[in-house]
């Protein structure tokens, strides 16, 4: 389909989502999100993808959540309409992998789509931050949940209380981030990241990326047993089989998610 705010592509098993409010910086507003949601939900549905990437421009991944929606809201519209829960759930639902290529600034709700990605990719040109704090609110997306379980409670609360930006060396050090490559690159590293997975079984790969959603949010030895169920759970499938001889042939293995 058709859409305002994004630009869908869909090659070698990999969808490339980039925002596109080039006049925002890419700020969120509901329509984005959205469609956003809505063009990643078709690419859970469509077998030929394997990997989303989400990325922005070269400037902006996104710049925040868009303020002009939000100023004249009231504390009955928000709650009433659940403001942004519907939209972020939707992310959430995408069993697929989704890799978020971030260039420029990632800010407020920008930074919080980020870290919505199973991992992000950094051009050395990019910077985070939760900066609510200034517009007299707090981070409404996983600005304050997601960024302390990523870099820590200090971290967390240098960035939302005083509105300060990470960079990407830091980000990466702080565990924000998976890697930081050049930024002329980024679509080119984080595609190729994408097409790495997407030669490998559709099941494990799903299966790792629940396991590990799961372990961010249990006590250890339950996650451990989740871990420990679903490897087992695997040498059900095909692909285990597959797998498991090819290595022992020495020949690259022919997935057939099964």
């Amino acid at each position: 389909m058709a859409y305002k705010n994004i630009i869908v592509d869909i090659e070698d098993n990999v969808c490339l989502i980039r925002l596109d409010r080039p006049d925002a910086m890419n700020a969120l507003n509901l329509d984005l999100l959205r469609e956003l949601g809505k063009a990643l939900g078709e690419a859970q549905q469509n077998d030929k993808v394997r990997a989303c990437v989400i990325t922005g421009s070269e400037k902006a991944f996104a710049a925040g959540a868009d303020i002009k929606m939000m100023s004249e809201k009231s504390f009955v519209d928000v709650f009433t309409e659940d403001l942004f829960t519907p939209e972020e759930q939707a992310i959430r639902r995408i069993r697929k992998p989704i890799i978020a290529a971030v260039s420029g600034y990632a800010l407020g709700g920008g930074c919080e789509l980020a870290m919505m990605a199973d991992f992000i990719i950094a051009g050395d040109n990019a910077k985070f931050g939760q900066p609510e704090v200034n517009l007299g609110v707090m981070p409404g997306m996983g600005g304050s949940a997601r960024l302390t379980k990523l870099v820590g409670r200090a971290k967390a609360m240098d960035m939302a209380l005083t509105g300060r930006m990470m960079d990407a060396e830091e980000a990466e050090r702080a565990g924000l981030v998976s890697r930081v490559v050049p930024a002329k690159k980024l679509v080119e590293e984080a595609l190729a990241a994408a097409r790495k997975i997407a030669e490998k079984g559709a099941i494990s790969v799903m299966a790792i990326k629940e396991a590990v959603n799961r372990a961010d949010e249990m006590p250890l030895a339950e996650a451990l047993l989740f871990e420990r169920r679903l490897f087992h759970a695997l040498f059900a499938t095909e692909d285990q089989k597959e797998g498991m001889t090819a290595f022992i042939d020495k020949r690259e293995p022919q997935f057939r998610d099964r």
